[in-house]
């Protein structure tokens, strides 16, 4: 079952790519972007992170963190970011296998990876947006403008 708007975010500390553990409520006082994709180098993921990059002010102006999430290993992730340039934090749910992912609803047990979610949490640590869709489907960036500009 999907995280609903006005929930909790389920809390987490995941490695990102450098190997660093990110507590989820450790950014209590931040807003903060989670952008749950299913797998690193592939064409739709690679395209999503890397407008999110190129279009990074958008979240800095509202002061968003954006935390990208996959079931990918977290060396996979640094080549990843590496390659593609990505300065924020990609996050392994790697192992257990998908447990964050769940926890938000977003897990898909035959492909074993994340659906395409994004959450955005408040300062609170209160989810007030959110997204979902399939694997094959890419996000509409155009989404992610207004509902920083509503979070703002």
């Amino acid at each position: 079952m999907s995280i609903e708007i006005g929930s909790p975010a389920p809390d987490f500390s995941l490695k990102n790519q450098h190997g660093e553990d990110v507590v989820l409520s450790e950014l209590r006082g931040r807003n903060v972007a989670l952008v749950f994709f299913p797998f690193a180098f592939s064409g739709i993921c690679t395209g999503e992170l890397c407008e999110i990059r190129d279009n990074i002010g958008a979240f800095a102006d509202g002061d968003v963190e954006v935390l990208a999430i996959s079931c990918d290993h977290f060396f996979s992730n640094r080549a990843f970011a590496d390659a593609e340039g990505l300065t924020f934090s990609v996050l392994s749910d790697f192992w257990p296998h998908g447990e964050v992912s769940r926890a938000y609803g977003i897990f898909n047990e035959d492909a074993g990876a994340p659906e395409r979610g994004t959450y955005l949490i408040d300062a609170e640590g209160v989810v007030r947006w959110k997204v979902e869709h399939p694997i094959g489907e890419a996000r509409d960036f155009a989404a992610y403008r207004a509902a920083l500009a509503d979070l703002a």
